[in-house]
């Protein structure tokens, strides 16, 4: 079906005076999958002396503040967010995957944008017969 073109100057006042409504906005889903790094963690003593590899997976729920326009300061960014979570990882020695699972949550919390964050840690060395053991915990913002 063609759509024809308003024929009078008045018609397309009356065009402009109802725009099209917008979309209604949806968080978005930023993610970061299967991010292997080098952590020293674990309660066994070998583990305190020897990094270990572990596969990390992020999901966040992000509320944009207006439209993005092709604006990067408008975004969160998953550069700032890779560096954020290479500090916490390789800020020593960490006993429990669970805490450093909410280290990683509570670094993403410091937007204000992220509303929610899901966050998956796995030890991938641990034992021979399974490929990975690990934690995964989701936190909500208070009142989003």
């Amino acid at each position: 079906m063609a759509i024809s073109k308003p024929k009078s100057a008045a018609s397309k006042k009356v065009i402009s005076a109802f725009p099209a409504p917008r979309a209604a906005r949806v968080p978005m889903r930023l993610f970061i999958r299967d991010l292997v790094l080098s952590a020293r963690i674990g309660v066994h003593q070998h583990e305190r002396v020897a990094n270990q590899r572990i596969r990390l997976n992020l999901e966040l729920e992000v509320e944009a503040e207006g439209p993005i326009n092709d604006d990067l300061e408008k975004t969160v960014c998953y550069g700032e967010l890779m560096t954020g979570i290479r500090h916490v990882v390789g800020h020593g020695h960490v006993n429990l995957v669970e805490t450093l699972c909410e280290r990683i949550a509570e670094m993403c919390f410091a937007d204000r944008r992220v509303q929610s964050a899901k966050v998956r840690i796995e030890k991938l060395d641990v034992f021979p017969e399974a490929e990975s053991v690990g934690i995964e915990i989701e936190r909500r913002r208070p009142g989003a």
